[in-house]
């Protein structure tokens, strides 16, 4: 009964999400690459990468996994090469999409926390170099998934669909892989989001207050420019952790039903 309600909720959400999201991520990369919106060329470059990983795996993972290949089993993405290309393709998006989340947020912490550091590293060349650096580590790390499957079977000489290499799944270098896989994607990066953004907001914290005392009573009416900047970062910074908490829900969700597939 919940295996049939998960599968309606696919069934409902994925369409949803694919029809909301990748108009909306477009529009986003174009908005921001024409530098229309005041952000810093450092912040840019993060926002136009989140935006690029969000759209990655609307395409990758919602559109072509979980939409197309479903529901058309017989089509040119079955066939194995193709299947083994796509997982792997969706392995890297979701990588992509979680660590430019975490960059970005380390680059805050940076500019908020860290003062005499930010002139050298909150910068138009260390965001591209963090990006690039950042995707090519990502592409890499992920090519043992190209190997952990198999075909599901032959027809007209022709190997079709996916499913998992028993042989290699359950080697110790799979059982240590599917560990550092989770350790990489979920805990790791939550980690370090919670890390940065307690560290973050506690700072700007701090440094409200004293500001409030120091304009005084004769002030208080006043705007502060400072002030409103900041609460605005506060803001987009939880905006986008949100969006990366539920990309951990889902993908600690899915870990954890292959584990307990495992053991069935």
């Amino acid at each position: 009964m919940g295996q049939l309600t998960i599968l309606l909720i696919k069934e409902i959400y994925y369409p949803i999400l694919a029809v909301v999201g990748v108009p909306a991520n477009v529009m986003t990369i174009v908005t921001l690459t024409r530098g229309n919106c005041g952000l810093s060329k450092c912040i840019s470059i993060y926002m136009v990468a989140m935006a690029t990983g969000d759209l990655l795996v609307m395409i990758i993972n919602i559109m072509m996994y979980h939409i197309f290949s479903y529901h058309f089993p017989h089509s040119f993405l079955s066939h194995t090469p193709v299947c083994k290309f796509i997982l792997y393709l969706t392995a890297v998006s979701l990588d992509l999409a979680v660590w430019f989340i975490v960059s970005f947020t380390f680059d805050r912490f940076i500019i908020i926390c860290c003062q005499m550091f930010k002139t050298k590293y909150c910068t138009e060349r260390t965001a591209a170099l963090v990006i690039t650096m950042l995707s090519i580590l990502i592409i890499i790390k992920n090519i043992p998934v190209l190997f952990a499957y198999e075909p599901e079977q032959m027809i007209n000489k022709l190997f079709w669909g996916c499913r998992a290499n028993l042989a290699v799944v359950s080697s110790p270098f799979g059982t240590v892989y599917k560990w550092f896989y989770s350790i990489w994607r979920v805990w790791l990066p939550f980690t370090l989001i919670v890390l940065f953004n307690s560290l973050t907001v506690g700072r700007v914290l701090v440094a409200s207050r004293a500001r409030r005392r120091l304009r005084g009573h004769s002030s208080e009416n006043q705007s502060d420019s400072e002030m409103e900047n900041r609460r605005k970062s506060i803001i987009l910074l939880f905006t986008i952790s949100g969006s990366f908490i539920l990309l951990w829900l889902t993908a600690q969700c899915e870990f954890c039903n292959d584990k307990i597939d495992e053991h069935k």
